[in-house]
């Protein structure tokens, strides 16, 4: 594993191309190019009226909140999201993020490496 110390505005933003994702960036800030042995941790932005895909894979997620208000769907139950809440998503269970306020919704999403 390579030491990485950089400001976050250093990653590149890419918009999330999969089907049914409407505003959503990501830059991933620990990720395989930097040999992480077990964990990735993405940033995402999900503009004004956007939201993931609803989806399920087989890993986990855990999920911080930076900014912003969303909606987190999670097998059939929501759960709204604020600044500083904290939610684990199981794997194989459907769900999705979306932005319920008039701002960016930001949050720190951590996966195990995939």
């Amino acid at each position: 594993m390579k030491t990485k110390a950089v400001h976050y505005s250093e990653i590149s933003e890419s918009r999330v191309e999969m089907e049914d994702a409407k505003d959503v960036f990501i830059r991933w800030l620990v990720s395989k190019e930097d040999d992480a042995p077990n964990f990735y941790m993405r940033l995402f932005t999900i503009k004004p009226g956007g939201h993931t895909p609803h989806h399920s894979h087989n890993y986990e997620h855990e999920v911080f909140v930076l900014e912003g208000e969303g909606i987190v769907r999670i097998d059939g139950s929501e759960y709204v999201l604020r600044k500083g809440f904290t939610v684990t998503v199981p794997p194989d269970l459907m769900h999705q993020f979306r932005n319920s306020s008039d701002s960016d919704f930001s949050f720190l999403c951590i996966i195990p490496k995939v």
